[in-house]
């Protein structure tokens, strides 16, 4: 038989997951890695391709050792990765310097831009469907003015996933889905654009070829084999942006389909027409889907997963007791106690993530609102459900805008992550939208993802629609409660009413912000 592997380069950690050509998980060997700040630069969070070269290598040749197989059992591969993590090369193809996703180093350099080309961000996004914040050009504006030593030298750009691809073929090039959140790019052309580079007075001449998703590269060279373990016959296939190559492995392929992604934030991504612009507003982040002539509008809420764990653990203590002693996850004990809580949580009003606001983004200060001192009512329980219709609520404002600009109507959404395995928070959140939830079987869609793209790359699937088809198996579905829908949208507008109070205790300096976006 076959096998494929991915190799998925998430913000916490790097993973090499092998899959048969049914999709089929075989093995997967992971190690965490941590993008440090570097000394006397604030927000700075950076890649350390050294180090974490070492640990893609070892990933690779544990997971050959777990599937017991050889290097010449893996017809083809490809990478995912975070989006918005960026490699500077020489004009050898020697990495210069690289930072991760939330890199925020470049706060004066967005000002900058901001105050010194009036209207360029809403000029480039409606090109791109990106902001400065998370962007390439504040950060490589930041190495001119602050390494130009290291600027003068830079020849080439990729993403993250890029440079693992790179280093197994010996191909430095991009895709539209991850080269796209750079914010120097175009949606309709799906391609680079150097003119916004030497608009803002910076290199145009860095930017590698871009290669649709599964474009076979070549193979994997001598010296990669000699590290990795892989044949130099195993084809080394142009992958894709985690979320996208993900909603791919959901089986989210063909124009409309929606998935929420429930992880430590929450993406709501909703396939569009690649000519659809973005809207005026800039509230919708817009970026290129893995599959050709498509797009993808995308919601985020920040740290819906990451504030259930701080819930957990500052607050739960019991519930883990338990769940310890019945040997099951502490999660599971606090939904059947959240599952006895009437809808709506006896009038809890969570305030962590805000719904979208991409052009100007920033957060009031973590809270609860309308808490009672009544212990029958305001408890463990309550407030975990709330934090779950939180973070439904706030997916479907986010929906709800992206709606608005693509006139699309919606009425199923798939539900994946580590979100989904709630029994509980798949009702609500079926409930809070209106619409059918589907949970899909499979665990590791982003790698699977990954692992359609090599593929297609090696000929055994014709396309990543044909892929995720074949490949996507349902394992539940949830259908709304419509009497609670009402409630719930009545509860939505009391949220924001609610945040909006909350946003003007921050602008008023008497909270402090949850999170801020760079140059705010």
């Amino acid at each position: 038989m076959s096998y494929l592997m991915a190799i998925d380069a998430g913000t916490g950690s790097i993973r090499a997951v092998i899959f048969d050509t049914l999709g089929n998980q075989i093995s997967v060997a992971q190690e965490e890695w941590t993008h440090l700040a570097e000394d006397g630069v604030a927000n700075s969070m950076s890649f350390d391709f050294k180090a974490n070269w070492k640990l893609v290598v070892g990933c690779i040749k544990k997971a050959l050792v777990e599937a017991k197989l050889s290097g010449e059992d893996i017809v083809a591969l490809s990478a995912t990765s975070m989006r918005e993590g960026i490699v500077l090369y020489d004009e050898n193809g020697r990495e210069l310097w690289a930072v991760a996703n939330v890199d925020a180093r470049a706060d004066k350099e967005v000002k900058y831009l901001k105050e010194n080309f009036a209207g360029i961000e809403e000029e480039f996004y409606k090109e791109s469907g990106q902001t400065f914040a998370l962007g390439a050009l504040p950060r490589i504006m930041w190495l001119k003015n602050n390494n130009p030593e290291v600027y003068e030298k830079v020849a080439k750009i990729s993403m993250i996933g890029d440079w693992i691809l790179a280093r197994l073929s010996g191909v430095i090039a991009t895709d539209p889905s991850n080269g796209g959140t750079t914010g120097i790019f175009s949606l309709k052309s799906r391609n680079w654009m150097p003119s916004m580079a030497q608009k803002v007075g910076l290199k145009d001449d860095i930017f590698v070829p871009c290669l649709e998703v599964g474009t076979f590269m070549g193979t994997v060279t001598k010296e990669a084999s000699d590290e990795t373990g892989l044949s130099t016959n195993t084809k080394v296939v142009m992958g894709g942006g985690d979320v996208q190559l993900g909603s791919a492995g959901l089986g989210v392929v063909e124009l409309g389909d929606v998935a929420i992604l429930g992880g430590s934030f929450w993406q709501q991504v909703v396939n569009i027409p690649s000519d659809i612009e973005p809207p005026k507003d800039m509230s919708i982040r817009v970026n290129p889907h893995v599959i050709a002539n498509q797009s993808q509008a995308e919601g985020i809420t920040f740290f819906s997963g990451l504030v259930m764990r701080w819930f957990r653990d500052a607050f739960c203590e019991m519930e883990k007791l338990q769940a310890k002693e019945q040997g099951v996850d502490a999660y599971e004990i606090l939904e059947q106690k959240a599952s006895k809580v009437p809808v709506g949580s006896y009038g809890i009003i969570p305030i962590f993530s805000d719904s979208m606001k991409y052009g100007k983004w920033y957060h009031a200060s973590p809270s609860f609102l309308n808490l009672s001192l009544d212990p029958e009512i305001c408890n463990r329980a309550s407030m975990f459900r709330s934090l779950q219709e939180n973070a439904a609520i706030v997916s479907s404002i986010n929906l709800d805008k992206i709606k608005e600009f693509t006139n699309l109507e919606i009425d199923t959404i798939v539900f994946a992550g580590g979100a989904s395995r709630g029994a509980l928070w798949s009702q609500i959140l079926a409930d809070v939208t209106g619409c059918t939830i589907r949970i899909p079987k499979v665990t590791e869609a982003t790698a699977l993802g990954a692992a359609m793209a090599a593929g297609v790359g090696a000929g055994i699937y014709d396309t990543i629609t044909e892929a995720a088809k074949k490949l996507v198996v349902w394992d539940k579905e949830y259908k709304p409660n419509m009497k609670n829908n009402k409630i719930y949208n009545e509860i939505k507008i009391k949220f924001t009413k609610a945040y909006e109070a909350q946003l003007k205790l921050v602008d008023d300096n008497i909270t402090t912000s949850m999170w801020k976006a760079p140059g705010l």
